[in-house]
């Protein structure tokens, strides 16, 4: 205990121990995944059996928290965290989040002025802190996954295949991914990574909207949407370079599409998809066909995805 004068009034403060209970809630029988999301600010919350299917999932809105006072927010992310602790406990599953590192946070004069101001009203990582604090006091194991490419992973392949949300999808890789499981390449995919015309119309596309960038950019006034296009600009040189890359690696024998520049993996060497793989597919995949570098409705990769259309 310890008494401190200030300002003429007494404050007090008391530490105590809490008997931490045994863990009681596992992954042997799954886990309940939690994606955190920005924009707009909300959980993806799925539910995974231990073989690594999908349950069951939900979306938490959590835009009430952008105009609440501090102590208000912070009182709020505990209930939220002893409700989603307490679902772990009603399902007999443990909980599965990404690790705890600093989130990206935009940058001034990047042109995301409104994404900037919701990472700074809301921190993810301070609420998942709470939700491992919580999940301790009461015997719910909590696995800390690497957050690499499980949105990709999730968009690409479990968003069209399963007619899921892109975030729902993310969290149902993190759920995967902390139960053991490897993601493969569908082989639909694996394929269109080898089609050479494919990639050269995909080329193409990139080319074009290079272009339109340039002239945005040369006519734009404003600072920050001038910012914005140049950002989209670099992001599309990135994409032409990669593309480049794959091309190339195809001149010769076709590749396998285990690393990012499509080459065979070596003599003896475990067959496993490269998670730069996966980001090399995003580019050949999302603005090439949805005309879009990230939209909602990934729909539209269905029959390529399944059927090979």
């Amino acid at each position: 205990m310890e008494l401190k004068l200030r300002d003429g009034e007494v404050y007090g403060s008391v530490s105590f121990e809490i008997p931490i209970p045994e863990v009681r809630y596992t992954k042997e029988n799954g886990v309940i995944a939690i994606d955190t999301n920005a924009s707009p600010i909300h959980l993806a919350i799925a539910e995974v059996s231990k073989t690594g299917e999908l349950l069951s999932y939900q979306t938490i809105n959590l835009h009430n928290f952008l105009g609440l006072s501090q102590n208000s927010k912070d009182h709020q992310e505990w209930i939220l965290a002893h409700q989603i602790v307490d679902l772990a406990i009603q399902k007999n599953k443990a909980i599965a989040i990404e690790k705890l590192k600093k989130l990206k946070r935009g940058m001034r004069g990047d042109g995301k002025a409104e994404l900037r101001k919701r990472l700074h009203q809301w921190n993810a990582k301070k609420f998942l802190q709470k939700l491992k604090r919580v999940a301790m006091l009461k015997g719910v194991e909590v696995i800390e996954v690497n957050p690499a490419y499980t949105s990709v992973i999730g968009m690409l392949k479990y968003a069209p295949q399963l007619n899921i949300d892109k975030d729902i999808a993310s969290a149902y890789v993190i759920g995967r991914r902390a139960l053991g499981f490897k993601e493969d390449m569908p082989e639909n995919y694996e394929k269109l990574l080898k089609d050479k015309a494919y990639l050269e119309f995909a080329l193409k596309r990139y080319e074009e909207r290079e272009k339109e960038l340039t002239e945005l950019i040369e006519k734009e006034s404003n600072e920050y949407k001038r910012n914005a296009l140049e950002r989209e600009l670099r992001n599309v040189e990135n994409a032409k370079k990669l593309l480049i890359n794959l091309i190339r690696s195809l001149q010769g024998e076709p590749s396998s599409c285990e690393g990012a520049d499509g080459r065979n993996p070596e003599q003896g060497e475990t067959k496993e998809v490269s998670q730069v793989a996966w980001q090399v597919l995003k580019v050949a995949l999302l603005f090439p066909i949805l005309g879009k570098v990230l939209p909602r409705d990934f729909s539209p990769l269905k029959p390529l995805l399944v059927e090979g259309a």
